[in-house]
């Protein structure tokens, strides 16, 4: 098989179940272990479909390749016209977009009746006003192929709206941002506000057959996630809401098979969709996945289309439950870092990751990819998973040198 991008667990689960493995991998983001984990290894920028071309089919001739995978945002559109050139098993490239492409999938699905809201693209303050006009203020402007939060800005009022498209200008097309190459902003669209609390719904299809492996509640502060936990906490009848309200998206946008992370917000209307990815989950709610509901998302991303893992027939029963919270900082240059051995050593810890060290600079977070860190808690429930994870969270002390003095941040 054909692994595009990802963790170094992706090639291993394969290995694992006997899978020979070719792994393309974007130069910028192959990490340690994954080249000899791999069979064949191909270096290049996969999101350049004319440049990997021509390596592609050599691959495909050399190794022999029966099915094409990748768990991450940037490579689903490459799997798609893969499948598409080598007439492969597989969701299409036609698919691929439809899921990338926020705006086709507004109109999908109001084509279809699953659900309408107003969403249109803009290229300037004038459109982003004329929209609000008729759809009303607060509104969401955001990249129309964008991932991870980036670039995405709410709009409370009409004195905002030249403000928000300036900044848009100003991160459309920035080659400083992180992964600028791998996830550039260019168009930009904007939406209706949708009001209520947020969750994350992983599924795997099975020839059209969506089971709903975990939901996923949301911490969020604006448009930038905080935390995630599971199981989500939901009563049986907004919980039936949204499991039906996704098959019937995950059917309109086209999906049959693999996995996929569709975002929902609970409105007085009922669910909307916030966003869906043919993919999993990003933030790690893969490893909350496993913990809660035993089902390794990676392992049957790979295996699946083998038959090597079994069908799921319905929806695993959690095993308790899993917090996460992403670490923070104050701006700045870190001058010290406390606590995260003590709390690594706390049994109900599954993980503390840590990006930055003494030294380091910390930016303000815009959006996902400006992450530091993140804790991971088990519970036996979600509200004790919450609760242990926002106490240990504070635990860890990291200290900066902003422009104006030093500030500590848990």
């Amino acid at each position: 098989m054909l692994i595009i991008g990802g963790r170094l667990q992706a090639v291993e689960r394969a290995k694992e179940l006997g899978l020979g493995v070719v792994l393309l991998q974007h130069p910028d983001r192959l990490v340690p272990g994954q080249a000899e984990a791999a069979d064949a290894l191909i270096l290049a920028d996969f999101t350049d479909w004319e440049g990997i071309r021509p390596l592609i089919i050599g691959a495909v001739n050399t190794h022999g390749i029966r099915r094409v995978v990748s768990v991450v945002e940037t490579g689903m559109e490459t799997v798609g016209r893969i499948n598409d050139l080598f007439g492969l098993k597989g969701t299409s490239y036609e698919v691929a977009r439809r899921f990338k492409d926020k705006l086709a999938m507004r109109r999908r699905l109001a084509e279809l009746g699953v659900e309408e809201v107003g969403a249109a693209r803009v290229g300037s303050g004038e459109q982003l006003r004329g929209f609000a006009d008729r759809h009303g203020y607060p509104c969401v402007l955001k990249p129309v192929d964008g991932t991870g939060s980036r670039g995405v800005r709410l709009v409370s009022g009409p004195g905002e709206a030249d403000a928000a498209w300036e900044w848009a200008c100003g991160v459309r097309g920035n080659a400083d941002l992180k992964l600028a190459r791998l996830i550039p902003v260019d168009a930009f669209i904007v939406e209706e506000y949708l009001a209520g609390p947020e969750y994350s719904v992983e599924t795997f299809s099975f020839d059209g057959r969506h089971v709903v492996v975990a939901i996923t509640e949301k911490l969020t502060s604006g448009t930038v996630e905080t935390g995630h936990a599971q199981p989500a906490r939901l009563s049986p009848q907004d919980e039936d809401a949204v499991v039906r309200h996704v098959g019937d998206c995950l059917d309109a946008l086209g999906l049959t098979e693999g996995p996929a992370h569709t975002e929902v917000i609970l409105t007085a209307a009922g669910p909307r969709l916030v966003e869906a990815h043919d993919r999993v989950g990003g933030g790690r709610i893969l490893d909350l996945v496993k913990h809660v509901h035993g089902i390794d998302l990676e392992q049957y991303a790979v295996g699946a289309p083998f038959g090597l893992v079994p069908d799921l027939l319905d929806r695993p029963a959690a095993r308790g439950a899993a917090a996460t919270r992403f670490l923070g900082a104050e701006p700045g240059t870190v001058v010290s870092v406390e606590g995260v051995e003590a709390v690594r050593s706390r049994p109900e810890v599954l993980d503390v990751s840590l990006a930055v060290g003494v030294g380091d600079r910390v930016v303000p977070v815009r959006d996902n990819l400006d992450r530091i860190g993140q804790l991971i808690v088990a519970g036996e429930d979600t509200a004790s998973a919450v609760a242990a994870c926002a106490e240990l969270a504070a635990g860890i002390r990291i200290t900066t040198r902003p422009e104006t003095g030093t500030g500590t941040h848990p």
